[in-house]
């Protein structure tokens, strides 16, 4: 125990130590990270969700697994500040969509205007207007993902009326139902904002403390269970659908 306590400590002190020092060589770093983590796994096996690679690698392993665990300080504090304001602006201000962009184009097309006209007599140099071009792959790869997803989801609620199965049926209504009241006590703005912030801190403070955490989420998760088994036995097992169900799959 003592020894597994020392190796930790080591593979601790050196993951900070990365995480102070920017990356020049992302493959390097990413196996480094892989190297690290595997031997961190030699000593703690369960991690929370079954991972297998460090959250940096889950998060994608660049920058914007940079920005959410804070690895780039500079880029998250823009980043969260540009989305504090935004909120502010729509949420508590009134502002209104249409409006903020109409109003940011007029201020952007009204200053290039004058900066270009106006360069020749102030001896300046007239701004220079890149050629912007959206990449086709990009736009085909967003869509082919979305048309993935919606297909699952289609699948999902396919089954889930079928009738075939109560217990998923049970959990997506339960959780459509949550939702729904959470929905009600907040705004879509503000609800998306709060996903917002909370994809900008809860990944950053697991890192930090993803020991404990994986600790006690694996010991809430074998009580869930416990709990889950007690119910199963005493009322659902005892719902008629479900007996006729594994009758059924018995045969």
């Amino acid at each position: 125990m003592v020894e597994d306590a020392g190796l930790v400590t080591e593979i601790d002190e050196k993951r900070d130590d990365d995480n102070k020092h920017k990356h020049k060589h992302s493959s390097s770093s990413s196996d480094s990270e892989t190297d690290n983590f595997s031997i961190l796994n030699a000593v703690r096996k369960n991690r929370l969700f079954g991972r297998q690679k460090p959250l940096h690698l889950v998060l994608g392993g660049g920058k914007s697994a940079d920005i959410i665990l804070w690895r780039n300080k500079q880029a998250s504090t823009g980043v969260f500040s540009a989305a504090t304001v935004i909120w502010l602006l729509f949420e508590c201000a009134g502002y209104h969509l249409l409006t903020f962009v109409c109003h940011s184009l007029i201020l952007t097309l009204a200053t290039l205007f004058l900066w270009s006209n106006l360069a020749s007599f102030v001896n300046m140099s007239p701004p220079e207007f890149p050629k912007v071009t959206l990449p086709e792959h990009l736009f085909v790869n967003i869509l082919l993902c979305l048309r993935a997803e919606i297909n699952k989801a289609f699948i999902t609620l396919r089954d889930v009326a079928s009738g075939k199965d109560l217990k998923k049926f049970l959990s997506v209504i339960g959780t459509l139902w949550i939702v729904s009241v959470v929905g009600g006590w907040f705004s879509f703005l503000t609800l998306f904002y709060l996903v917002f912030v909370m994809l900008l801190t809860l990944p950053m403070l697991y890192e930090k403390h993803e020991d404990d955490v994986d600790t006690y989420a694996e010991k809430a998760w074998v009580e869930i269970k416990k709990q889950y088994a007690v119910l199963d036995e005493k009322f659902i097992q005892k719902i008629p659908i479900l007996t006729s169900q594994k009758n059924q799959k018995q045969h």
